[in-house]
């Protein structure tokens, strides 16, 4: 997992460097194919968001299923493996600076 959480800050770093290029030169932003672009990565960002959502959610009710009673007593039975939390690092989350000079 931690190879996935790898790849997609690389791509959230990325999007940002896209949408910032759009915001720096107007002409590209006003780009028929530019403006498909950031629509088409702005539904691959939602999509990634909705499943990490959905993942840690479902890590959430496993891992307090296997801690709490009556599943701790039959975790061990089947065995119960805890989970991480799928989180991006906090540096990937800030807005990316682009400098063209």
């Amino acid at each position: 997992i931690n190879t996935k959480i790898k790849a997609e800050n690389q791509l959230q770093q990325t999007l940002r460097s896209i949408f910032a290029l759009g915001e720096a030169y107007p002409d590209l932003k006003a780009n028929t194919g530019f403006l498909d672009l950031q629509q088409k990565l702005n539904e691959i960002e939602e999509n990634l968001e909705r499943s990490r959502r959905y993942y840690n959610g479902t890590v959430r009710e496993n891992n307090t299923y296997g801690e709490s009673f009556p599943g701790v007593l039959f975790a061990g039975m089947f065995g119960y493996q805890h989970f991480d939390y799928f989180e991006t690092e906090e540096a990937s989350r800030e807005n990316v600076k682009v400098n063209f000079n």
